[in-house]
């Protein structure tokens, strides 16, 4: 299936070889079920579509009408060089194809509330973004005109606040824009304090073992709650990576390749990968650069963690600053040194969620046996 906004095209791939197109369709509800009702039996359909911007409205729709779909992603869909001609017709048919052949590669699907507090997260980032370009151009305005904030002065913290908003031009027009460029970074605060505390109330409603491997996540140096929630929202489940390396590839850090006979050659990392996580690591990494320090914002983090998580978390420190450290004496520029930190910052995640995951599907499975066996009693 081939989704837009207003349309889908369909396209079925037989079990004899043919590929034929079905036709298009109303992106409704009401045409999706009548046109799954005309195709067939249910155990004979297998239905792909490709990860956009209509997210998932339709995948749920076909689960719970009982059919196997799969979301795939758009980057790992075989391209043919020579292929020129694109319409949806033929991408449908295109898709067909490959989901019968096996080549198509299907993303993690979240559920309802775990894609509600992914979109609160990604809100707050896209909010920072706009609060960082309303102080660009206040800042830039007050540059032009050669008016500078005292030397010992913090920027954007309330004494500065104080001395912006007593600042007083001549000139009508200049006052007027001063006046709208300030009341834009005043709005941006008070936005993202609302989001904040969005995600605050959201958390406490996440269901008990998303909040577990948040708080566990929050031993980590560099890791505080924004960052936890905005890790534990994009990988959604770690267990689902067998190993730490399958999730440095989802993240889009690892090294990009282009080897070939007796020749290696490795280049920057790839970037094929999820965009808003890679962020919030590289954030995370630069905490690194300082020594092992258990110091008192994140001793309180890690209180009521078990001595597993907590070794990870203090192994993470050693490793993490000594390959910092490693890096840059190697030459190599800092911000290289960051994401090389970041790549394996995420290996000690993935440890700390699979180890909390774990633990809570066994207390689980404890509860519903003690449940079973008192029920038979």
């Amino acid at each position: 299936m081939d989704v837009h906004a207003e349309t889908i095209a369909v396209a079925v791939a037989e079990k004899d070889g043919t590929v034929r197109s079905i036709g298009t369709i109303r992106n409704e509800a009401a045409a999706v079920s009548k046109l799954f009702r005309k195709l067939g039996e249910k155990a004979t359909l297998k239905v792909c579509y490709e990860a956009g911007p209509c997210g998932y409205v339709l995948y749920w729709q076909l689960v719970r009408l009982g059919h196997e779909c799969a979301v795939v992603a758009p980057t790992l869909i075989p391209v043919k060089a020579g292929d020129r001609v694109k319409t949806d017709r033929r991408d449908a048919e295109k898709l067909a194809r490959c989901h019968r052949s096996g080549d198509l590669t299907a993303v993690w699907v979240p559920d309802a509330e775990h894609e509600a507090l992914r979109d609160l997260v990604r809100a707050r980032e896209a909010a920072k973004k706009d609060q960082l370009r309303a102080r660009h151009r206040l800042g830039k305005f007050l540059l032009r005109r050669g008016i500078r904030r005292p030397e010992k002065m913090t920027a954007w913290k309330s004494q500065h606040m104080a001395w912006l908003a007593d600042r007083k031009f001549e000139l009508l027009a200049a006052q007027d824009t001063f006046v709208d460029y300030f009341t834009e970074v005043k709005a941006a605060a008070a936005r993202i304090e609302r989001l904040e505390r969005a995600i605050d109330a959201a958390v406490e409603r996440a269901p008990r073992a998303m909040r577990e491997v948040i708080a566990a996540l929050q031993t980590l140096r560099g890791v505080a709650k924004v960052t936890a929630v905005t890790v534990a929202v994009e990988v959604g489940s770690f267990s689902r990576f067998a190993r730490a390396k399958e999730l440095m590839g989802y993240s889009g850090a690892v090294p990009s390749e282009a080897s070939s006979g007796g020749t290696t050659k490795r280049g920057a990392i790839t970037k094929t990968g999820n965009s808003h996580l890679r962020r919030v690591l590289v954030e995370a990494a630069w905490a690194y650069r300082s020594k092992p320090n258990l110091f008192p914002a994140l001793r309180k983090r890690q209180e009521g963690q078990s001595e597993e998580v907590k070794a990870i978390a203090w192994k993470a420190q050693h490793r993490l600053n000594r390959k910092y450290v490693t890096l840059c004496a190697r030459g190599k520029p800092q911000p290289k040194a960051a994401t090389a930190v970041a790549r394996e910052l995420l290996g000690f995640l993935w440890a700390i969620g699979v180890e909390v995951e774990r633990k809570h599907a066994t207390k689980g499975s404890a509860a519903a046996t003690r449940s079973a066996a008192k029920n038979a009693a």
